[in-house]
């Protein structure tokens, strides 16, 4: 029988379940499982014997090795990256022998406690697979070095590193390997996360990656440099596996997503930080929005007569309950729309996330006059109105509306932020959030909502305005522009327009434009896949090709039509042709759903075949295109 590890207490503290650590990196335990202190001083200790592994250089965090292969993270607070080894002092190093009760690192509880996001401290085992399924201990509070923390077994006998060395359950932990050496090393890297298709690190040195060594890897689709960080393209599905892989071979995920975002800031300008923040606000709450609007476009073809005379719910009426309940279920997101963003945009702002859930909510109340009917009401003057002292304030609701809930849930985050601050620990319930939300609310209704209302209103009727004077410009621009602004990261500003427009006019004439860029950046790489003699290309043309059709674009664009240059233009050029008609044609989208070949369940059933003409024109252009070019330029 294999003796069991322990692991005492690094800290004096208040023991908190990983779980409800606020910090997704931990408290979905990417890098494993373990337990979190909230420490009263600011000693670390060795909690057995054994070795140093790793000393990060922000000095925010260690990592240490049992005698018996155990490695564990100590990371001192969170978000604590981002202030660069300000307020800690480190005195061991990589490599150094430990015995336990050794002194590993001071802090400043206080300084952390005011600068960083939380002074909680997880502990967690990188290599938990190894090992037996943790014991951790019940008591509240503990004594560094006094109390036993966490207890466990190596899974299996013998030689703990010639195990680890043979072992091949970690899938793509080689390829993760790989990536962290190309990028220039764990030395080279202040921070790392992911989204949905790409890999994202903050780098001290972009100058040190091995573009081409990375370009030969099978599994990586592209790389690029943008907003402040260096995008390895892994492609939807798998980038999170190689994620993971890394976190437990490398160690290197010692970086929430904020504190990559807080790294990669520092090489943005206002408007890139801007944008990025929008982009952070809108992601999160994106899949709720495509699954509404696909089911829309379910709904739209049971009730609309697109394949007859008549709807499919009036030659069977049997089927209209269905499409009723379909049309129930893919309004909701749009109907409470406020509540996912208030979601979303606290949590980004730092505050508490549900707060923005009630916030959103508090802004679509239903005793509230709906906002879609406001411009009737306008005009009967029969808005209802709340007399505040002799004020007279209108009693409205903003369903649909983005910018209202944005500045809303900012000054509810700061306001929570600046409050948790001031008011002692034991008060915090009783004070904090009642107040925050309180005064938001007053704020949201008197001042904020009707003049971001306003606000929203002048944009909206001016893209109204501009598209329906000048429609074919307005759509060539527009498709012609959308393909470069993925690359900056802008294009994730048209998502808040067309969620804008759809909250106001009910369609959004920007999207399908949208739908059409992907379909063509497709079409381009599938010319390349036909064209090309290397297998390699033609594998990775043709998986991204699939991708681009379904909506994922930068497999295609960043892994190969950037790299040939004519089929990324290519691809433009056709957006910019079928931009241009389908503006001229006043095809509108009901919502946003899939913008590849799925995207006409989102378009009004009278724009059907407008659209199809443009999904005709977007295949065929930039295929011809890029095959002709392809034939000329490729290596035979």
């Amino acid at each position: 029988m294999s003796k069991e590890q322990l692991i005492y207490s690094p800290l004096s503290g208040k023991i908190i379940a990983l779980e409800k650590v606020p910090d997704p990196t931990f408290s979905e335990k990417m890098m494993g499982d373990g337990i979190a202190i909230e420490p009263i001083d600011g000693v670390v200790v060795a909690p057995f014997d054994g070795e140093v592994i790793q000393v990060f250089p922000t000095k925010h965090a260690i990592g240490l090795k049992g005698e018996s292969g155990i490695e564990v993270l100590i990371h001192i607070g969170l978000e604590t990256v981002s202030l660069n080894g300000e307020g800690f002092e480190t005195y061991v190093s990589a490599g150094d022998k430990i015995k336990a009760g050794d002194k590993l690192v001071t802090f400043d509880v206080d300084f952390i406690r005011k600068n960083a996001k939380s002074i909680v401290t997880p502990i967690v085992i990188t290599n938990g697979d190894q090992f037996e399924p943790l014991n951790k201990t019940d008591e509240k509070d503990v004594v560094a070095l006094d109390s036993v923390l966490l207890g466990t077994k190596v899974k299996v006998q013998g030689n703990f590193s010639q195990s680890k060395e043979k072992s091949t359950g970690i899938q793509y932990g080689q390829e993760a390997k790989d990536i962290v050496n190309a990028v220039g090393g764990i030395e080279n890297i202040a921070g790392a996360t992911h989204c949905v298709t790409r890999l994202r690190f903050a780098l001290h040195d972009e100058e040190k990656v091995d573009k081409d060594a990375l370009e030969d890897m099978n599994i990586v689709k592209g790389s690029f440099s943008a907003n402040g960080q260096f995008q390895v393209v892994i492609g939807q599905g798998t980038v999170d596996k190689v994620y993971k892989a890394m976190v437990q071979k490398t160690g290197i995920q010692e970086a929430s997503k904020d504190d990559v975002k807080a790294l990669g800031s520092k090489k943005q300008n206002a408007l890139q930080r801007g944008i990025k923040t929008l982009a952070d606000i809108f992601i999160p709450i994106l899949p709720a929005i495509v699954t509404a609007g696909l089911l829309m476009g379910i709904n739209n073809i049971l009730v609309n007569p697109i394949f007859s005379d008549q709807p499919i719910v009036e030659m069977y009426p049997s089927w209209a309950g269905i499409a009723d309940m379909i049309n129930i279920i893919a309004n909701t997101a749009f109907t409470f729309l406020p509540a996912l963003i208030g979601w979303s945009a606290v949590k980004r702002f730092g505050g508490n996330e549900l707060l923005g859930v009630v916030l959103g909510l508090i802004l679509v109340h239903p005793d509230l006059m709906n906002a879609w009917g406001y411009g009737s009401a306008l005009t009967e003057g029969t808005i209802p109105t709340w007399n505040l002292f002799g004020f007279e304030i209108e009693k409205v609701g903003y369903q649909g509306q983005v910018l209202p809930v944005l500045i809303a849930s900012w000054v509810l985050a700061k306001m929570e932020i600046f409050l948790k601050k001031r008011v002692i620990d034991s008060l915090q319930l009783l004070v904090v959030a009642p107040i925050a939300l309180l005064v938001t609310g007053f704020l949201a209704f008197i001042i904020i909502g009707p003049i971001t209302f306003t606000v929203a209103s002048w944009i909206t009727d001016g893209l109204v305005t501009v598209f329906d004077a000048f429609p074919i410009i307005g759509g060539l621009l527009y498709g012609g522009l959308y393909a470069p602004l993925v690359i900056t990261g802008m294009h994730h500003t048209f998502l808040a327009v067309d969620l804008q427009l759809i909250g106001s006019t009910g369609t959004t004439f920007l999207w399908p434009i949208v739908a059409l860029s992907n379909i063509a950046q497709g079409s381009a790489v599938f010319a390349i896949m036909f064209a090309a003699r290397d297998e390699k290309l033609k594998g990775l043309a043709g998986t991204s090709g699939i991708s681009a059709w379904l909506g994922i674009t930068e497999p295609a664009m960043f892994g190969v039509n950037l790299r040939y240059r004519f089929a990324f233009f290519s691809a433009i050029l056709g957006t910019a042709i079928a931009g241009a008609f389908i503006t001229l044609r006043g095809v509108q989208a009901s919502s946003i759903g899939v913008g590849g070949i799925p995207a006409p369940l989102s378009i009004l059933a009278e724009d059907w075949l407008s659209f199809l003409i443009g999904m005709a024109i977007v295949i065929v252009v930039p295929f011809l295109l890029t095959f002709v070019m392809a034939k000329r330029k490729l290596p035979k």
